[in-house]
């Protein structure tokens, strides 16, 4: 990911534990959990943000900004949008070209059986308002 906004003319930096940031703010964030022998790791890319939405959804505990060294969450994140003035879909067509340089990358389309898999969780789990709003 930083070998791809840094082509873009970001100058991003990896900031332990799990922040993409730049000069200009926090352009992204991991987390992760381990539970029954899997793991799940996930990426949050800001392009484009309400920061005052997000902060109404968002529960931010005093801990967690003082630990990033700021006072609001608000003045920490600047997405893609505001730093690269890139539409949307050419950020995305970065990521996915650097990483087919980096790591290969075989393009194709979902195969009927994937595709239909993928909509009976939507319909089962993902789509439910049981998932929806479960709160950890």
């Amino acid at each position: 990911m930083i070998e791809a906004l840094r082509s873009l003319g970001v100058d991003a930096v990896y900031k332990p534990t799990n922040d993409i940031s730049s000069a200009y703010g926090k352009i992204g964030g991991a987390a992760q959990t381990r539970r029954g022998g899997a793991v799940l790791h996930h990426v949050t890319m800001s392009y484009d943000i309400d920061t005052r939405k997000m902060l109404e959804v968002l529960r931010i505990g005093k801990e967690k900004l003082s630990d990033k060294g700021t006072a609001s969450a608000a003045k920490r994140v600047t997405p893609l949008r505001q730093q690269t003035a890139l539409p949307r879909q050419a950020i995305i067509d970065r990521f996915i070209d650097t990483f087919a340089d980096c790591y290969g990358l075989e393009r194709g389309d979902l195969e009927e059986h994937e595709r239909l898999a993928a909509e009976r969780l939507v319909e089962e789990k993902f789509g439910t308002t049981g998932w929806t709003y479960l709160l950890p």
